[in-house]
């Protein structure tokens, strides 16, 4: 087990993180169950809270997650009651809240549902955060997509716009916007002596990773074309995102974390956690690219029924985050592309996947400490 990752002059250490009461919400989705085992490892108490695994298979079960929790709950985030009591018996320092609808067709499909569990679950964690005396530090992942959507060329700013043309983009912008309510009217940085939170919200790009099984996801819908032996049906082959593989912004959590538990009003408000300008190609360039890496499977085929509207540019400027804090993003997408396959059929194999995962940690921390000892 690495007992450190090192990132520009700081370290995400276990000196710091053991003991440490979190609690992640979301915890049984894909990048809340790479966040706990990461957490885990760094010695961290770790108790989740979040409805039971979306798929089957799943991440959180891979790993065998949930026997190695410091505490569990599984229900709903818009649930008031059981949220405000999970929150007050764990008595977390630190809190990270990835809890959400995350697919943009579902949104399309169910919009209510969307604007509640994204907009009301938020709000309705940080109402149970006012009475929680314990919280030093709490982070709410929304996404790239809370921008209002110009399709330029350039990464957007944390002080641009929000907006949002589908209802899942719009409602990730809707929670942006009540974060920064809740946080003027309870959480103000000129009122920390009284409340002792630092609350940031944090925006990542298009996260890929080894155990994401969602629908209407471009790697595993990839995947069970695969398996299936047929052609995979892209959307919108020309699309380009801000492809990261996912540990690059859970690294930017954990640092982040940190710093707002030692100067919460210097670090409170919103942070963009995306890739290398490399990273950003389009839907079909990756499909192509990985398909290759997985030798000799079927190839792919741009859909010809309408789709819903999607961006078709979407980049984040994150001089922010390298600049004020000791991160910056390590694998290229070619390296996140060649540990994803290596995941997979690792798990097609039968595997030991948490072991694996626990390794690809330790791969991705030996490469950023590799980095940092090649800059000047």
């Amino acid at each position: 087990m690495a007992s450190q990752c090192a990132l520009e002059k700081m370290v995400i250490n276990a000196e710091f993180w053991r003991g440490r009461r979190v609690f992640v919400t979301g915890h049984t989705g894909f990048k809340g169950a790479w966040l706990s085992l990461w957490l885990q490892q760094l010695g961290a108490e770790v108790f989740g809270y979040s409805l039971a695994p979306a798929s089957q298979p799943n991440l959180y079960d891979a790993v065998s997650l949930g026997s190695s929790l410091a505490g569990e709950t599984i229900a709903d985030i818009r649930d008031g009651s059981a949220l405000s009591r999970a929150v007050l018996s764990s008595a977390p320092e630190i809190v990270l809240h990835l809890a959400a609808q995350a697919i943009v067709l579902n949104s399309y499909a169910d919009p209510v549902e969307t604007f509640s569990t994204n907009v009301v679950g938020t709000v309705t964690l940080l109402d149970a955060l006012r009475k929680a005396p314990s919280v030093r530090a709490a982070i709410m992942v929304t996404s790239d997509k809370c921008y209002e959507n110009r399709e330029w060329l350039w990464g957007y700013r944390e002080d641009d716009a929000m907006g949002g043309h589908d209802p899942y983009s719009a409602s990730k912008g809707a929670a942006e916007l009540a974060i920064t309510a809740m946080r003027r009217s309870f959480f103000a940085t000129d009122d920390y002596a009284r409340h002792h939170l630092g609350l940031a919200t944090v925006r990542s790009g298009n996260v890929i990773g080894g155990g994401d099984w969602a629908e209407h996801r471009l790697i595993p819908d990839l995947l069970r074309a695969i398996s299936a032996g047929q052609p995979c049906v892209i959307r919108n082959p020309a699309s380009i995102r801000p492809w990261q593989h996912v540990l690059d912004p859970l690294s930017g959590y954990l640092v982040l974390a940190e710093a707002l538990w030692r100067d919460g009003p210097g670090y409170a408000g919103a942070w963009n956690f995306g890739p290398h300008d490399g990273n950003a190609h389009s839907v079909g360039w990756l499909t192509d690219r990985l398909l290759q890496l997985w030798d000799g499977s079927p190839g792919w085929a741009a859909g010809s029924e309408p789709t819903s509207h999607e961006a078709v540019t979407l980049k984040l400027d994150i001089a922010k985050a390298t600049s004020l804090l000791p991160w910056r993003p390590v694998w290229s997408l070619e390296t996140a592309l060649d540990s994803i396959v290596t995941w997979y059929k690792a798990f097609q194999q039968g595997d030991d996947m948490q072991a694996l995962s626990l390794r690809q940690i330790a791969e991705y921390c030996r490469d950023a400490a590799q980095t940092e000892a090649r800059r000047p």
